[in-house]
């Protein structure tokens, strides 16, 4: 990840541009012809990811879909991201986008997951085991109940 002109690294640089692009693609864009076009984005960055970001990605949208059918699937920041009222909730930032060693599941502070002064925000996920599935629906059942 090297540094370039601002103090951003490059693949910082690469997902504000991605983030210029998807607000861009969708302006003028509204109703459900605008959540369609949300869904298939989705589904396109899923889709180009490879080997454990690509598993863990498409088996956290198949959770999201049974767990919480009312959050819709878009992206934000290239990052596959689901949202309720126009508010995103929970998303997947993979290990290959920054070059991390672990993809990390993230909430924001619009998901329900507050629990007296302190909780985590965000998890890393290096498989996607049973066990890490069920803490996953039990969080994101949570996350959307606002």
């Amino acid at each position: 990840m090297s540094e370039t002109e601002g103090g951003f690294s490059d693949s910082e640089r690469a997902a504000m541009k991605q983030r210029a692009e998807e607000l861009k693609a969708m302006k003028g864009v509204k109703g459900s012809a605008k959540k369609a076009k949300e869904f298939e984005a989705c589904l396109e960055v899923i889709d180009g990811l490879e080997g454990t970001d690509r598993v863990i990605a498409e088996r956290l949208h198949v959770i999201v879909s049974e767990e919480a059918p009312g959050l819709d699937p878009k992206t934000w920041y290239g990052f596959p991201t689901y949202a309720k009222d126009g508010k995103n909730i929970v998303f997947f930032q993979p290990a290959s986008k920054f070059s991390t060693r672990y993809g990390s599941i993230g909430f924001t502070e619009d998901a329900a997951l507050d629990d007296g002064e302190m909780w985590p925000a965000a998890f890393a996920v290096v498989e996607m085991t049973d066990v890490v599935e069920k803490q996953l629906r039990s969080l994101i059942k949570k996350a959307a109940a606002y």
